[in-house]
């Protein structure tokens, strides 16, 4: 089973996924790579560990915060291992262009997407 850390909060100020404490390591590098779980409405940031992904997880109920600090430089801190994600911005949105008006993502998903990510997508 793949491993999942789900950011518990945005901090708006420092651009950071906050997540539970020791949920980091030395070893984990950005995939630059975002994924949609449009089933549980939640995207996936995919964390390299060398020989394995984990999942970053954010969560519907964090994406407004997201859709305001999607254009800076992010990182995850766990409050002692501060991670830096590369190509999240870019992937990002790329990832929402491809959602917008694609019902293969359920429709429930789409509206939530365009409704959040409105400013972006125009």
């Amino acid at each position: 089973m793949r491993k999942t850390i789900t950011v518990q909060q945005i901090n708006e100020q420092t651009y950071q996924f906050i997540v539970n404490e020791n949920e980091l390591n030395d070893q984990m590098r950005g995939a630059e790579q975002v994924l949609a779980d449009s089933d549980n409405f939640a995207f996936i940031y995919l964390v390299d560990v060398g020989d394995a992904y984990v999942y970053l997880r954010i969560e519907k109920q964090h994406w407004p915060q997201l859709a305001k600090v999607m254009e800076q430089q992010l990182t995850v801190t766990d409050g002692q291992t501060t991670l830096t994600l590369p190509g999240f911005t870019e992937q990002f949105i790329a990832l929402l262009y491809n959602i917008e008006g694609n019902d293969n993502y359920g429709e429930a998903f789409v509206t939530e997407v365009e409704a959040t990510f409105a400013d972006v997508l125009q």
